[in-house]
């Protein structure tokens, strides 16, 4: 009998796939990101970018991570956003998520601690412990981290232009529970820039609040070498109705200029950078943000490293910390948020975050219920121990599309910093109102595709039919409000009201003649002196900010 023998199959080609896909009467040709950037219906290998951009986990120029182990060597630090009420309200939530196995606390300040206005400030009234914790004094930082060792857990703050204020009131309160300075670790988020871009959350004009960003990161360098003195935040940019790429850019040219204060400064690059960190938003176009966060690295270790000449290379890491979108939850049909917020945080773990926070499902509609919180922590602890994605490293790494996307998203930064130059940096950038600009008109645009259904958002403008029955929300009891007032007046009657005016004229000394003010608010702070009596103080001397409206 003759062997038989077996005849080679065709070899598909790319001319072949067009001619069918072509004859495809149903195919849809206009997709695109939530970007807007125009998705085609197939990439392949000559999509691929250099290998060399690409690289191997935990080597320059870092595409696919930070560390060569990654989630096998260290799973990421799971740290929910908290805080509501007074601080004791706001430490026994705290308690509730370490013994439900979160592994790093997130605080969460009241509207008034973030404009840097006492609780019994006339427009505070209200808004005390409504979205996050009332914080006035030292008094009340301690109250917030009682029987917490902060020389164990790791504590991130999410407060800018008061956040020199808050960190002297953390440093004091640690160091009269008996943790030094040099053994804290965390990170205050201190983003001045995008306040004035985005969140609109600012005590003083541009120039000296940068001038206060830099005092706290200069005293940080030398005092607390566990500690991240900024966290550079495209949250907040995004939340406002940023792209991708306008998050991506903004971002990283917001982190670039506080590199670059550092320097003219006198720091040497390589004694602070490693401590710089990111925070970044997860949207819900999955394959768009791992993108987002691959070039986030790759530009970040090439700007570091050619631009400002960093030779060590934990310098040109750029860690991150992910939250899932605010703005893509949705008040109707509420537990489709759980959903949502499942496929951003695994969209964060896939792009290799450091730390990540879920939202929880209601907090459309209110600060989230213990029930709610629950279920967002155990989103997270389900990617980490049952999906198997942070088994190997960057499984997406070498897709043709994530590849050409990354390229892509690289690709629309360094455009938008071309520009941001050609108009002075980004400071001059944002006095302009450039950046500004750029996301209401990103923001408009969306919106119109929402309402006139190009783009679906399901149970608002599509699949609206379903159970909307009303979700159990969290109400803050106004007694706490009187509560916090009470506090507040007991501790200034308690007080030594010579040391607290002693304090404030230094406060103002040193702001008027120069020289770091992170010792003058760190005595203010163990004076008692509270978070508005500070700030007043300061704004004698350098003034209040109103912005230029941006239509």
């Amino acid at each position: 009998m003759a062997a038989h023998t077996k005849t080679p199959a065709p070899q598909p080609t790319l001319e072949g796939w067009q001619e069918a896909y072509d004859a495809t009467p149903e195919r849809d040709v206009s997709f695109t990101t939530l970007s807007g950037e125009p998705i085609r219906p197939l990439y392949t290998e000559a999509d691929l970018p250099d290998p060399a951009t690409i690289g191997l986990p935990g080597q320059y120029p870092f595409t696919r991570g930070v560390y060569p182990s990654m989630y096998r060597g260290r799973m990421f630090t799971m740290r929910q956003f908290a805080g509501f009420g007074t601080a004791e309200e706001t430490n026994e939530r705290f308690r509730y998520l370490l013994d439900h196995g979160q592994t790093g606390l997130s605080t969460a300040f009241d509207m008034p601690s973030l404009m840097g206005h006492d609780s019994d400030h006339e427009l505070s009234l209200g808004e005390v412990g409504r979205e996050g914790v009332a914080v006035d004094t030292v008094d009340d930082m301690q109250t917030l981290f009682q029987g917490i060792d902060l020389g164990d857990v790791t504590v991130s703050m999410t407060i800018n232009a008061p956040a020199a204020i808050m960190l002297a009131y953390y440093v004091v309160a640690a160091e009269r529970s008996g943790v030094p300075a040099d053994k804290l670790g965390g990170t205050i988020q201190a983003d001045i820039l995008k306040e004035y871009i985005a969140q609109k959350e600012w005590c003083f004009p541009i120039d000296p609040a940068m001038r206060l960003l830099g005092d706290m990161v200069e005293w940080s360098t030398e005092k607390m070498p566990r500690w991240n003195s900024v966290s550079i935040s495209g949250y907040h940019i995004r939340e406002a109705g940023a792209t991708a790429a306008q998050e991506l850019a903004f971002t990283l040219k917001d982190g670039l200029t506080y590199v670059e204060q550092a320097v003219e400064r006198g720091l040497d690059v390589d004694d602070f950078a490693p401590r710089l960190s990111f925070f970044f938003n997860a949207q819900i176009d999955f394959f768009e943000e791992i993108a987002k966060y691959r070039a986030a690295r790759r530009i970040w270790a090439r700007e570091l490293k050619e631009t400002f000449g960093a030779k060590d290379p934990k310098s040109w890491l750029m860690r991150f910390h992910t939250q899932t979108a605010g703005v893509s939850l949705t008040a109707q049909q509420p537990l489709n948020n759980i959903v949502r917020t499942a496929i951003e945080a695994l969209a964060g773990v896939l792009g290799g975050t450091q730390s990540l926070h879920t939202n929880s499902y209601d907090e459309a509609l209110a600060l989230p219920t213990e029930e709610a919180v629950r279920i967002a922590l155990r989103t997270q602890q389900i990617i980490a121990h049952e999906t198997g994605v942070t088994n190997t490293i960057d499984p997406l790494g070498g897709s043709y599309f994530v590849e050409a996307l990354t390229d892509k998203m690289e690709q629309q930064a360094y455009e938008y910093f071309a520009k941001i130059d050609e108009l002075g940096g980004m400071v001059e950038a944002v006095k302009q109102n450039y950046p500004q600009r750029e996301i209401a008109d990103a923001s408009y645009e969306l919106q119109g595709e929402i309402d006139h259904e190009r783009r679906i958002i399901v149970g608002v403008n599509r699949y609206t039919e379903g159970d909307d029955a009303q979700t159990p929300i969290l109400r803050i009891d106004p007694a706490l409000e009187r509560k916090q007032v009470g506090n507040l007046q007991a501790v200034r009657a308690r007080r030594d009201a010579t040391a607290v005016e002693a304090s404030l004229a230094e406060v103002k000394r040193v702001a008027a003649e120069g020289g770091n003010l992170m010792p003058s608010l760190i005595e203010a702070a163990r004076a008692h002196t509270s978070e508005g009596e500070i700030v007043h103080a300061l704004q004698e001397v350098w003034g209040d900010y109103r912005e230029t409206p941006v239509f």
